[in-house]
């Protein structure tokens, strides 16, 4: 049955049907075409466009596909083109003609527009709850190791001492404003654009107000041209979840380097690694290679998206339909990927021994010398050059600045005071104590509002998800009493 074929004396080549068919991929929208069906059948009773009895007879009958397409009972043969052809077909099977009432005042543009938005409301929550995932996995290291001192890198050199837990905690923030930048999208996401029909609105008395409040919308759409050819709430989902990408690829980086025998700073459990086919010594971390591997992957969707998008004149056009695979593949690729990354950490092992006898070496305390003498009114410019003089000499000497007595610091200046012998990893990670530092206080404290901003978060969804569609409510046989007769 095709929606369109009225006008056409002969039928599609089987070719052309097969690649124009979207059903293969946007069948997975069948939740939301049901959803969103019973809602604008209601809506067309509730304003008398259609019958009391016609009504309840559609919905009875979605309630039947519904159940069908759950229990995986109907095919998607390409020759059903897309997931609300096959609804209707099926509908049209089950009830008769009152199915085809259901179209009225509707268009398979603005429907398919309706579907996508009601999906991509639900995967941003699931998004955020994903994040909060990860970041519960990241507390829990944090938390667990509370003092364990490790080396900060620049340029992949060791640069200054820091807490493991403060290390852990940018993560923590990346993956916060993730959440946060994908609640915005929320909100630019949570508009209706059913009631637009093709292009230029429909010629029925219809109430999107009561559309909106029954599939749980903010807003309706302003203008029916950009409604039906919208699709940038998709490419800034893609966007954010781009960046989420970005910033577990950068973790996984350092998974990868940490686990190696160079660096020994983790374990990752066998359960997120893999052996060799050849050598039997081998644990590669796998997991988190793979989550590097497939940023690449949700990057080319959001340039594709991008692309589909930059030359289309207004309204809809068939390109749209290459915005579903790209978009539904990076929502499960980073939504998978988090879920993996947030159980590897969780089962990870810090070698905290190795971090802290690292965590000083190659000259990481340099910085604190040089800001023991600027503290003495040398200026810093000065003090950097006398500490730089140092370590070329202790690299010659084979030691390290710890090991200077105060006779040979006070060689190199006599503003180096006894405190500043055989300074310690511990003593320069306590000196950082400044909003944002690594300092033991500060880690401590930064945990305590992390921890208050990822119950916030849960809240948040909580209260999102409250506020969207069911099918028990949507497909009841209840219906406004204003309808009957």
């Amino acid at each position: 049955m095709k929606l369109w074929g009225g006008r056409f004396e002969g039928g599609a080549a089987q070719s052309a049907e097969a690649f124009g068919a979207s059903i293969g991929f946007d069948r997975r929208l069948w939740p939301y075409d049901v959803l969103g069906s019973a809602a604008h059948c209601r809506m067309l009773a509730r304003q008398r466009i259609i019958s009391h009895e016609n009504a309840a007879a559609i919905l009875g009958g979605l309630a039947r596909v519904a159940e069908d397409l759950t229990q995986g009972a109907l095919d998607f043969s390409p020759a059903w083109e897309d997931i609300h052809t096959r609804v209707e077909g099926r509908l049209r099977e089950l009830i008769g003609d009152p199915a085809g009432r259901l179209h009225t005042a509707r268009s398979r543009n603005d429907q398919v527009a309706l579907d996508l938005r009601l999906f991509a409301r639900e995967a941003l929550l699931a998004g955020v709850e994903h994040l909060r995932e990860a970041q519960d996995s990241l507390l829990w290291l944090a938390e667990r190791w509370p003092d364990a001192v490790m080396p900060g890198y620049t340029h992949l050199q060791r640069a200054q001492p820091i807490l493991f837990g403060h290390h852990a905690l940018a993560y923590v923030e990346m993956f916060q404003l993730d959440a946060e930048r994908l609640l915005d999208c929320y909100r630019r996401t949570d508009v209706l654009p059913l009631g637009s029909g093709a292009l230029a609105g429909v010629p029925y008395p219809i109430d999107r107000a009561y559309v909106a409040e029954l599939l749980g919308f903010n807003a309706i759409s302003a203008n029916s041209l950009d409604a039906v050819a919208d699709r940038d709430f998709v490419v800034e989902q893609v966007a954010a979840l781009a960046l989420v990408a970005a910033h577990l690829s950068r973790l996984c980086e350092e998974l990868v380097l940490w686990s190696s025998a160079e660096f020994g700073f983790v374990r990752i459990d066998d359960a997120y690694a893999t052996g060799s086919s050849i050598m039997p010594q081998k644990r590669n971390p796998d997991m988190a290679e793979l989550i590097r591997g497939k940023t690449g992957r949700v990057y080319g969707h959001l340039l594709g998206l991008l692309t589909v998008l930059k030359g289309l004149p207004l309204a809809y056009n068939k390109d749209l339909q290459e915005d579903k695979e790209a978009f539904f593949d990076a929502v499960d690729t980073v939504h998978a990927s988090l879920a993996i990354a947030a159980e590897m950490l969780r089962t990870a092992q810090p070698r905290v021994e190795r971090m802290s006898a690292t965590a000083a070496a190659d000259f990481a305390t340099a910085t604190d010398y040089s800001d023991h003498l600027a503290r003495q009114g040398m200026p810093f410019r000065d003090a950097h050059a006398v500490v730089g003089a140092l370590v070329r000499d202790c690299e010659a000497r084979g030691i390290d600045l710890a090991d200077l007595l105060l006779d040979e610091l006070q060689a190199a200046s006599p503003l180096f005071g006894p405190d500043i012998v055989g300074l310690t990893a511990e003593r320069v990670v306590a000196a950082r104590d400044v909003p944002g530092g690594t300092a033991p206080g500060r880690v401590r404290e930064a945990l305590g509002t992390a921890r208050e901003r990822w119950q916030a978060l849960g809240r948040e969804v909580a209260r999102r998800r409250s506020r969207l569609p069911t099918a028990e409510r949507l497909l009841s046989d209840a219906l406004p009493r204003e309808t009957e007769g």
